[in-house]
């Protein structure tokens, strides 16, 4: 097997170029499952296989729970991102933080403007050991790179489109 490391400090060196660069895109498949409805009885497949889950209502919503949700892969993702880039800024200045822990949590919610759903996201950071200031620094350098807090900063582009 091979070992785990993580990436370069490199991927925090700018890009300098007018367009987006890609450098990965994840793929993932959701079909309806028993009920033919997503949220209720969902699979969800990535395109490399890696990624295979039964996606269920969770018992809050009126689901029989024992699958997982968009509102947890949701704040799985962020939470890792938001990890990845921490753990990049703190190599970068020299801080260790082997005990670093982000747990995000994301509501499933009501909005007020339409009437319909929306997200709420809470994301805590854990840094044991760490000085204040410092911490606090390397959180709030975080929240700028980090591509999951953008988006829920500032938005993200999005194409919608209806396969043939």
């Amino acid at each position: 097997m091979t070992e785990l490391k993580p990436p370069p400090v490199s991927l925090l060196d700018k890009h300098l170029g007018a367009d987006f660069l890609p450098l990965y895109t994840a793929t993932v498949r959701v079909s309806g499952g028993e009920s033919r409805h997503g949220r209720a009885s969902g699979v969800a497949r990535s395109d490399d296989g890696i990624l295979d889950l039964q996606l269920r209502m969770p018992e809050q919503l009126g689901g029989p729970g024992g699958g997982t949700n968009p509102e947890q892969l949701f704040a799985a993702g962020y939470a890792a991102c938001f990890h990845g880039a921490l753990s990049l800024l703190a190599a970068r200045a020299n801080v260790t933080i082997p005990d670093a822990e982000v747990v995000a949590s994301v509501t499933f919610g009501r909005d007020p403007v339409d009437g319909l759903f929306t997200l709420a996201a809470d994301i805590r950071i854990g840094l044991p050991g760490v000085d204040r200031a410092i911490a606090e620094e390397l959180v709030r350098n975080t929240e700028r790179i980090c591509p999951y807090a953008k988006m829920a900063r500032t938005g993200i582009e999005c194409v919608v489109s209806l396969a043939r």
